[in-house]
């Protein structure tokens, strides 16, 4: 800690230092789009050779001052989505124009997501994916993780049911996942299986993906690595305000969404807000008809305040989040395989003779009275100034996520799991002025978390108390095919929490929560907790550019997790998930190493990657069925599966390589492919050769092979223009190396499916926006098939079936059609 004071105050010294001389020329100038004409806002633009820097503000424009004796210089022009500018300083002028092209080539993009400042792709040496503002809107699916895990090769995600999906990455996910929205890690009882992520889907500009520890960035929790969604920003509309629209329907689950947004703004001030709805009943296949109690309602409402200056910008956003969603438990008619329902509580519910669910509840908006509600309440604040030659970045924010979920079919305005959890972000970071060609940042970041049981009947984890804290030291070397860069964190987490009583409510039968001094009758469930973990981070990584086309990279990195409350603490059920989860307050964290070596290619007609990795994880802990000493599962709660959290070693590795070919005579013509595959072991001893029965990681993806073709259709008709006709398959192999023990996972066999779509521009006027119309058909033939990685395959109450199939089915097909008016 003393030495990254002892950074910041010289940085800062040195920056004030080399503010004082008073410039006496001024560099002026303005940052275009070439094909939009329009202004591109919070771009980066420096003088080569120079400790000196500037921001566009939100019109575009910049200043910066040299000494008018200085020698002739070049202004360097970044900007995040376009490729970057050159332009020589001449003696006798001081007002330049860039104009930048929009990427092409991926590789040429600015990323920004676990770095210190905006890094050109093909110069990090970190695994990272960046997914645009258009692959997104031209992508429909169930929510934004399934959008960016079809654009995303080694990015996929377990699912229970279409609007629950969990990021994975290179066969890790949960807890060892960070997902960021805006820069904040999004907090809200994500080791939940149930809980998915808390954001608007139509809100999303774009996103980027690390894969691969990035512990040194953000400390606990990214292990595996990183999702980083990036929302809308506030825009210079010249004080007018404009309007957005978004409104989509899919047939499988007659999915409704609609989404206004209204934006304005000047040079100094812009605002945009932002309020969706999207809602959808029971999703359908051919062997289930349709799968109860998946259907869905989500409402949020968004909104962000900019302010830009020419030494940098502050933003201010808040979001409401509330979300109604069914709680699928698999059980069925052992004889038609219909769906039926709960009705009674404990031991007076029947499994095997519960009602069937009619054909109109089925069919019907209006969801189970056993469902769950998540409300997520966001306001944060992300800072950017330029201070002397250096900059400083900081980040504060402020989250609530309320939980509760209704599995009461007898009282159900009663809540079995509620629980509020309370977070403050916060983050520091200083870029010192270059050394030459050596960068330096120094940092910390952290967070404060609160969370407590309200008044619930179940009770999987404690109330507890959080602390963060890490400070970070970042190194980046760069000459002109070299690029060195590295760093060393330290972090450290406390975890507080009182004695927790549990007792039964003479009134209702269920259990209630008992406070001191009145514990007559109760039971210790959770025992005072008092735990701290401490863990070291590192990364080094080395890019070298062979050639604007050719590009090694390699990296090692040492990452660090704290275990998550439910892994040192839980003892209890999760309604939602229907597990009974029990923790080992034992644990010790979790450390990685990964090493990772990757080579691009990049020609006019064709791009090539390959990227091998390799990750040892010490201390990895994971779940397992818990069995008597005859083999049988317990059952503490029937009707609910129980699980108990253990601690081994754990080794991931694996390749993923892409082929894009987009000949220059072949005009709009492209096809994408790539070939993921990711092998998972428990290396502990006691599963040496053990196979199915212990030797293999649960939730690992199998070999996944995906094909793109898309053709742009040149367009001489003013209304219509950008037309893209478009088909991929994914072809998912059959995964034998799973976690059978205690019957944990099953052998999964491959399928493949199919989409297509047609997306294009429709203009109403000359001057007018242009309207996207997207029409896509999902799963086009209609395939039966079941991911390992969903969980809901595992839903099923009984050993056989009169079809012979276990299990819930995967979505059928699904027609998309989707209509956006942007308000830019």
């Amino acid at each position: 800690m003393k030495l990254v004071f002892l950074l910041i105050s010289l940085g800062l010294t040195e920056g004030y230092a080399y503010a004082q001389p008073t410039p006496n020329r001024i560099i002026r100038g303005s940052v275009t789009d070439a094909d939009t004409r329009k202004p591109i806002p919070f771009g980066n633009v420096s003088l080569s050779g120079l400790n000196k820097g500037a921001l566009t503000d939100a019109r575009g424009q910049f200043s910066l001052s040299i000494k008018a004796d200085s020698l002739p210089h070049s202004l360097v022009v970044s900007c995040i989505g376009y490729k970057s500018d050159t332009i020589a300083i001449g003696p006798g002028n001081d007002v330049y124009t860039a104009t930048l092209l929009p990427v092409v080539n991926a590789l040429n993009e600015v990323v920004v997501t676990g770095v210190t400042r905006g890094t050109l792709l093909r110069q990090n040496p970190v695994a990272i994916l960046a997914i645009s503002h258009k692959s997104i809107e031209t992508t429909a699916s169930s929510n934004i993780i399934d959008v960016l895990v079809k654009n995303a090769p080694g990015l996929n995600a377990v699912k229970t049911g279409p609007n629950i999906s969990k990021p994975f990455i290179r066969g890790l996910g949960y807890n060892r996942v960070l997902t960021l929205y805006d820069g904040v890690r999004q907090e809200g009882q994500q080791w939940g299986d149930e809980h998915g992520v808390e954001v608007d889907n139509y809100n999303i500009d774009r996103a980027e993906v690390i894969k691969g520890p990035a512990s040194l960035m953000y400390g606990s929790d990214a292990l595996a690595g990183v999702v980083s969604m990036l929302p809308m920003y506030p825009k210079d509309t010249e004080g007018r305000i404009k309007v957005g629209l978004v409104t989509e329907y899919q047939s499988n689950n007659r999915l409704l969404g609609e989404s206004i947004s209204l934006a304005s703004g000047g040079s100094r001030w812009a605002w945009n807000m932002r309020g969706s709805i999207r809602t959808a009943t029971n999703y359908q296949n051919k062997v289930d008809g349709r799968v109860y109690n998946t259907g869905f309602s989500e409402r949020t409402l968004t909104t962000m305040l900019g302010y830009s200056g020419h030494k940098g910008y502050t933003r201010f956003g808040a979001s409401l989040y509330d979300n109604l969603q069914g709680i699928p438990d698999g059980s069925r008619d052992s004889l038609t395989r219909q769906f039926t329902r709960q009705v009674a509580e404990a031991d007076l519910d029947d499994i095997k003779n519960r009602p069937i669910v009619p054909a109109s509840e089925l069919a019907s908006y209006r969801l189970s009275p056993l469902h769950q509600r998540i409300q997520h309440y966001r306001l944060h604040t992300n800072n950017h100034y330029q201070v002397g030659n250096g900059e400083i970045d900081v980040l504060l924010a402020f989250q609530q996520n309320i939980r509760r979920e209704y599995n009461h079919p007898t009282q159900p305005d009663q809540a079995g799991l509620f629980v509020r959890l309370n977070t403050f972000n916060y983050g520091l970071r200083y870029n010192l002025p270059n050394l030459g060609q050596l960068a330096s940042t120094i940092g910390v970041n952290g967070m404060a978390q609160s969370n407590k049981n309200k008044n619930g009947t179940a009770f999987p984890i404690p109330d507890y108390r959080l602390f963060d804290v890490g400070t970070f030291v970042f190194l980046k070397y760069q000459a002109e095919k070299l690029t060195l860069s590295g760093g060393l964190r330290y972090d450290k987490r406390q975890l507080r929490g009182d004695d927790f009583y549990v007792r039964t409510d003479p009134r209702t039968g269920f259990d209630q929560h008992a406070t001191l001094p009145d514990t007559t009758g109760a039971t210790l469930q959770f025992p005072q907790l008092k735990q701290s973990f401490t863990g070291i981070s590192a990364s080094v990584g080395v890019t070298y550019e062979f050639s604007e086309k050719l590009a090694l990279k390699a990296n090692i990195a040492r990452g660090y997790r704290a275990p998550s409350i439910t892994e040192i603490a839980s003892n209890g059920l999760d309604p939602g998930a229907h597990i009974v989860y029990i923790g080992n307050r034992n644990f010790k964290p979790e450390f990685s190493l990964q090493e990772d070596i990757g080579l691009t290619a990049t020609f006019p007609d064709v791009n090539v990657s390959v990227s091998v990795f390799n990750n040892f994880i010490e201390n990895y802990i994971s779940l397992s069925q818990l069995v008597d000493d005859q083999g049988e599962p317990v059952v503490i709660v029937p009707g609910n599966k129980t699980y108990q959290y253990q601690q081994s070693s754990a080794q991931l590795y694996g390749f993923e390589t892409q082929f894009s070919l987009h000949p220059t005579a072949w005009r709009g013509f492209s096809l994408d492919n790539s070939v993921v595959v990711v092998y998972g072991y428990n290396r502990g001893v006691r599963y040496t050769d053990a196979g199915t029965n212990g030797e293999y990681l649960p939730f690992i993806p199998p070999l996944r092979v995906s094909t793109g073709v898309s053709q742009a259709l040149p367009m001489k008709r003013q209304w219509l223009s950008d037309v893209t006709i478009k088909a991929d398959v994914d072809y998912n192999a059959r995964q034998d190396r799973y976690l059978g023990l205690n019957n944990t996972e099953t052998a999964t066999a491959a399928y493949t499916l199919v989409n297509a779509g047609i997306d294009g521009l429709v203009r109403v006027g000359k001057d007018k926006p242009g309207l996207r119309v997207l029409f896509q058909v999902n799963n086009l033939f209609d395939v039966a098939y079941q991911s390992n990685l969903s969980r809901l395959k595992y839903f099923e109450y009984f050993t056989q079936s009169p079809n012979g199939r276990l299990g819930m089915f995967g979505m059928g097909r699904n027609i998309c059609l989707k209509l956006t008016i942007p308000f830019n």
